[in-house]
């Protein structure tokens, strides 16, 4: 199975720059193992099951309100039976049809 969670995670209570709040999300992201992608408005995440997407959105709500009183999360879902390695293979196929994209 393939989960793919696409999500953002920010507290809102430390002003117009949360890079340094964030970037302790995308070091636990990083350390988990699994497949990622760092955009400008979010993250893209691949894991095997459900829960193991759904440990690491808690794990980093866990991590940001630790010193936060107020956290925002957005998040979208797409899981897939018998299907892996999306994060690329999904891209691919785009580019198989119009050529090479931005990413």
């Amino acid at each position: 199975m393939s989960v793919l969670i696409e999500f953002a995670i920010f507290p809102t209570d430390k002003g117009d720059s949360v890079s340094s709040e964030v970037s302790k999300v995308i070091d636990l992201i990083r350390k988990s193992g699994c497949n990622y992608q760092l955009t400008a408005m979010g993250t893209l995440i691949e894991t095997d099951t459900m829960p193991e997407a759904l440990d690491i959105v808690n794990k980093s709500h866990d991590i940001l309100s630790e010193n936060s009183n107020r956290i925002y999360c957005s998040m979208n879902i797409d899981s897939q039976k018998g299907k892996s390695n999306r994060l690329k293979t999904k891209v691919k196929a785009i580019e198989g049809k119009i050529g090479k994209v931005n990413k």
